[in-house]
């Protein structure tokens, strides 16, 4: 399944139905009279977050969608029947921005979820609603309100943990491979990762979502490589693990390179908790190994995690480092929960 996390779709919900003109005049009935039905409601555009979805792909082959007209009333005092409704179904972690693609309408960040886009037009008033002392014979009947057009974006952000950030070949996603299930691509040219790959990791029987993405180069906040569009995948993300690789001539310019591009992304990702690792450490030797990870450290401020994902060197002390951060995060948000519940 090939991997969309953006797409433009045009919904319009339904028209409402007419109103009926009708006059009743029947044998053993001494008076007749208006009896026309009311039309009815149009239905609405809906957007649902459901299980099983991690892409927008869907919305690659479809991007029209229009709710059912309300039925028209009819005779007897019978109103038209209601319009179906459509309802888009999408990943969780999906946001629904309006056409200018800045105006965030709503955030749908967990499954189960549901949220009105456009609301179904009124169906209009039968002839019976306008009888009056004066007037008993009205030939009068309203037709349906028209039901809402728009054009939406929809733009998915996946919903992990961790999330992996760093220069192409710092080793990102066989650290995912060694850590998880995931089978992500891997090989040693540059932005082998196009898309991004997610991976459950287990420690100590604790289990968390890491996010892989496409790797980032200096400019990339300025379209230069694959750009900065990914990082929006690890905004919802509790902490960053920054992988530097041991094999880079200077792994604190790397660092501040990376860094540097989070800062210019903003949306608050250079404020994330961040553990750093100097990755595939097991491909130089030990003497350059201290040098490089001496000088990592005076850039970042700590000691950096010693990783090998192959050798397996390291990877439970990072996967301890980011359960630890992830586990705090989530107290926070279950306290915070339950005293929104309580109050």
């Amino acid at each position: 399944m090939k991997f969309l996390d953006q797409a433009k779709v045009y919904i319009r919900s339904g028209d409402g139905g007419a109103g009926s003109l009708s006059f009743r005049r029947e044998k053993f009935i001494e008076f007749g009279g208006p009896d026309g039905g009311d039309g009815g409601r149009g239905g609405d555009v809906w957007v649902e977050a459901v299980d099983g979805l991690n892409t927008l792909i869907d919305y690659r082959y479809q991007q029209h969608f229009r709710a059912k007209t309300g039925g028209h009333g009819m005779g007897r005092n019978r109103s038209g029947a209601k319009g179906a409704d459509v309802a888009l179904k999408v990943p969780a972690g999906t946001q629904i921005y309006a056409e200018d693609n800045e105006t965030l309408i709503c955030d749908l960040t967990g499954t189960g979820q549901r949220v009105r886009l456009a609301a179904g037009g009124n169906g209009g008033f039968g002839n019976q609603h306008f009888k009056s002392s004066t007037n008993r014979a009205p030939r009068r009947a309203n037709p349906g309100l028209p039901g809402e057009e728009l054009t939406i974006w929809l733009r998915l952000k996946l919903i992990a943990d961790a999330g992996l950030v760093g220069l192409p070949n710092a080793g990102k996603s066989t650290f995912l491979a060694a850590v998880s299930a995931a089978k992500p691509r891997i090989a040693d040219y540059p932005f082998t990762t196009l898309h991004p790959n997610l991976g459950v990791a287990r420690i100590d029987g604790r289990e968390f979502v890491i996010a892989d993405i496409p790797g980032l180069i200096e400019g990339a906040h300025e379209g230069i490589g694959i750009g900065d569009r990914f990082l929006g995948h690890v905004e919802r993300t509790r902490v960053l693990l920054h992988l530097v690789s041991a094999r880079e001539e200077s792994p604190s310019k790397a660092y501040r390179t990376v860094r540097g591009e989070l800062e210019a992304y903003g949306h608050g990702l250079a404020e994330k908790p961040e553990i750093v690792a100097l990755a595939q450490a097991d491909t130089v030797d030990p003497a350059a190994l201290k040098r490089k990870a001496t000088a990592l450290k005076k850039a970042c401020g700590r000691e950096p995690i010693l990783l090998s994902a192959v050798s397996h060197e390291g990877t439970e002390a990072c996967l301890r480092a980011l359960i630890a951060v992830v586990e705090q995060a989530r107290n926070v948000s279950d306290t915070v929960a339950a005293e929104q519940s309580g109050s």
